[in-house]
């Protein structure tokens, strides 16, 4: 399947349907954070979007470029204050490269996950690490999969349950990790039906995509504010730092 892309009618009522995600709150810790690993260096935001974290960053003072697959979602961002700062290359985070060296490249809002396949979540490890300078850092943000809650032969699941969202998964091929995302939505009065794969993706199973991406864990939060990690967590920041030099079984 690879990666999934978001439509037209999606990238419009995005920022509305998890306008949650941009109250400072959340958004603050997590751009802090950021922008000390990013050590006043340039940084690279894998899947932009309509520039949440990315024009969040810029305010700070901090050089940053992305990458996008959608080209709705990037006229989103290119249509807020600020936007002219932050470039952005319409392309796959598997492959889209970006001329120059950054401090970081960073990922977050599970959006690992929208790679539907193993080997293509290795690509993004991959290309993060090549364009990164020795030692920086890649962050990413994905949940932990909860399947252990769920009853014996159960199909499909209510994550979301609002007056205004309603979200469904459906549980359709375990082997490959590939879960399928539904989701009912009134925005405004507008009914919105959006369904796609994404593939999740185990806490180890990140570790060695970046093990042989050539990279070492640096440290694993449960969350922006450095809660720590445990078999209970949720959610996760893992934050991964390339190696100076190539790691042993890995050649071109």
């Amino acid at each position: 399947m690879g990666s999934i892309t978001w439509g037209p009618e999606m990238a419009e009522v995005y920022d509305t349907v998890y306008a949650a995600k941009h109250d400072p709150s959340e958004l603050d810790p997590m751009v802090r954070m950021l922008s000390d690993l990013a050590e006043s260096g340039p940084v690279l935001e894998f899947a932009v979007g309509t520039g949440r974290v990315a024009l969040a960053l810029s305010a700070r003072g901090v050089t940053v470029h992305g990458i996008e697959l959608s080209p709705y979602m990037v006229e989103q961002l290119r249509a807020k204050p600020g936007a002219a700062a932050v470039p952005v290359t319409i392309g796959d985070m598997t492959s889209s490269r970006v001329p120059g060296r950054f401090s970081l490249v960073y990922l977050v809002a599970n959006t690992i996950m929208n790679v539907t396949t193993q080997d293509e979540q290795l690509e993004v490890f991959t290309n993060a690490a090549d364009h990164l300078q020795p030692g920086g850092h890649f962050v990413v943000e994905v949940i932990v999969p909860q399947l252990r809650r769920l009853p014996p032969g159960e199909v499909a699941r209510v994550f979301t349950l609002e007056p205004d969202h309603v979200g469904i998964e459906t549980f359709d091929d375990l082997v490959e990790q590939v879960v399928w995302s539904h989701h009912w939505m009134d925005v405004g009065g507008r009914q919105i039906r959006h369904s796609a794969p994404y593939r999740f993706v185990w806490p180890s199973e990140l570790d060695l995509m970046a093990k042989l991406a050539g990279f070492r864990r640096h440290a694993r939060w449960a969350g922006w504010q450095q809660q720590p990690f445990d078999s209970d967590s949720t959610s996760q920041v893992a934050v991964y730092q390339k190696l100076t030099t190539e790691p042993t079984g890995i050649s071109e």
